[in-house]
């Protein structure tokens, strides 16, 4: 299981001693705050802290000295504006903190995303557990012909199987020699140095803060179907949360980035060709075969 009965016992207790405050809270996302959301098989996420809410996005674009002066549906219309409109940093006034436990590959695909700050476990300073990712057998895939960073169909049972106990050897014969380097009647290594032996699926922990701004960005690119299983479902939980922390936001989100596609000026130009009736092929587009390819795959969607 991802957590043990005594960090569910400290989680449950910091539930039950709220804190007072003046500041504006979300109740939805108060109901959210320290639970873990459980992924993969030993993996979570959970919220720590936030700040703001949609609210703070309005009062920042109006730099207003007060809260509630205008209607919901005025409010509405302005985070749907600044959203369409790609302006950030109303967006920049909230922040929120997450706890994530998750395997070190997805770590370091995540790490990418530099406009936040991290504060990860130390393999220095201690021990990592003996917890490894192994996939589902459903997402034992083959290498995608098409895309060379992606998944094509799941490998038969049999080689999932085979995959799988492969995983399992190799990551347990890491951690056991892991364990006998840093034996103190044994080896001895310094921890800082016994840890590179230890696979990519071992699970690391951090805490995550970052901006909504800087969010809705890592969400677009991570919770789209184009990005890698494992980090995705970490997004999906995120995106969750996303709409009980900021629901006006998060619709306006899911408008104009999540579900939207952006056309390039010669894309919009094919159009208005189209529009106008003339029949327009690839070779007289003006578009490379991949733009081609993309813009027809978002015109026959649904």
């Amino acid at each position: 299981m991802p957590l043990t009965p005594e960090q569910r016992a400290e989680i449950d207790a910091s539930r039950l001693a709220p804190s007072q405050t003046s500041r504006p809270t979300v109740p939805a996302l108060e109901a959210l705050l320290f639970t873990p959301i459980e992924l993969l098989d030993h993996g979570f996420v959970r919220v720590i802290d936030y700040m703001g809410d949609d609210g703070a996005v309005v009062q920042a674009a109006r730099v207003s000295y007060g809260r509630g002066t205008k209607k919901v549906s005025e409010d509405t219309g302005l985070i749907r504006y600044l959203m369409r409109h790609r302006h950030s940093t109303p967006f920049e006034m909230c922040e929120i903190k997450f706890h994530v436990k998750l395997p070190v590959f997805v770590a370091r695909q995540w790490i990418r995303h530099r406009m936040a700050s991290v504060n990860e476990y130390s393999a220095r300073y201690s021990i990592l557990d003996r917890e490894f990712y192994l996939p589902e057998p459903g997402q034992v895939s083959a290498q995608s012909v098409s895309n060379r960073q992606g998944r094509a169909e799941a490998l038969s049972p049999d080689k999932a199987a085979e995959v799988l106990d492969l995983l399992r050897q190799d990551a347990s014969r890491c951690y056991e020699n892991y364990e006998t380097m840093l034996d103190p009647e044994g080896l001895g290594l310094a921890r800082e140095l016994a840890r590179m032996n230890l696979t990519l699926n071992t699970y690391t922990q951090w805490y995550w803060k970052i901006d909504l701004h800087n969010l809705l960005h890592f969400l677009s690119l991570r919770a789209d179907s184009h990005a890698q299983y494992e980090i995705r479902v970490y997004a999906e939980a995120m995106l969750d949360v996303l709409r009980a922390w900021v629901p006006i936001t998060a619709s306006a989100f899911e408008d104009y980035r999540l579900g939207a596609f952006t056309f390039s000026a010669g894309m919009i130009d094919v159009l208005r060709r189209q529009l106008a009736g003339e029949v327009v092929a690839q070779s007289d587009a003006g578009l490379s075969k991949r733009e081609w390819e993309e813009m027809q795959a978002v015109l026959k969607k649904g």
